[in-house]
């Protein structure tokens, strides 16, 4: 998933990104709601994380808008104000859950994935194709019986080639929905990723490059 999270308390918005990037997520942050819609404009993302109270432009703002454009993005609401009416208010104006503040991050990061399952059909908790087996719920991976340890980024592709079905998957894809917003698209990161996870699948390579097009798992 590629999340957006729009938050005005900078440490908060640092340490929620932080924990979701640690669970393999591709994660872009707005401090205000401004650059929340400017993002929103330019990128596809799949969970938005919108505190009500942002400057410049008001959460509630934010929420009318993607409303009314039939944004699909999902939004989960953030407040200080965690009683009734405010979250009857807040799922009026658009948000698809609330959460009030203080909170869990377990919490949190339960109510994302539920939000993410609604944006697209839920992938299966196990991928398998070409001796590649891959187990999202406990993040292993294994060729022909073999474990294969794989850091996050490395994970993020393989997943993302093994829910394409063996059709291709282009670098601008891989780049947008395994990292962020932040990554320079003319970096060699892809490539050297890449290099990282055939070597370990080991022999035979079984990640092809397309030229000019992308990577598949055939």
């Amino acid at each position: 998933m590629r999340i957006l999270i729009a938050e005005d308390e900078v440490m908060l918005a640092a340490s929620i990104a932080e924990g979701l990037r640690a669970e393999a997520l591709a994660v872009d942050v707005a401090h205000d709601g401004q650059a929340a819609l400017e993002r929103l404009d330019v990128n596809d993302y799949d969970v938005l994380i919108l505190d009500r109270d942002l400057p410049k432009v008001h959460g509630d703002e934010v929420c009318r808008t993607l409303a009314q454009e039939g944004a699909v993005v999902r939004i989960l609401m953030l407040t200080a104000a965690g009683g009734l009416r405010d979250r009857v208010a807040g799922l009026s104006l658009g948000a698809d859950d609330y959460l009030p503040k203080p909170f869990a991050f377990e919490e949190l990061l339960a109510r994302v994935h539920a939000l993410g399952r609604r944006t697209r059909p839920a992938d299966p908790p196990i991928l398998q194709r070409a001796g590649i087996r891959l187990d999202r719920a406990h993040r292993q991976v294994f060729r022909d019986g073999r474990y294969v340890p794989l850091a996050r980024k490395e994970f993020g592709l393989l997943f993302e080639l093994l829910r394409a079905q063996g059709a291709v998957v282009s670098s601008e894809e891989l780049l947008e929905k395994v990292w962020d917003e932040h990554i320079d698209p003319f970096t060699n990161t892809l490539r050297t990723t890449m290099m990282k996870l055939r070597k370990k699948l080991g022999e035979p390579v079984l990640i092809e490059t397309v030229s000019g097009v992308g990577y598949r798992l055939p």
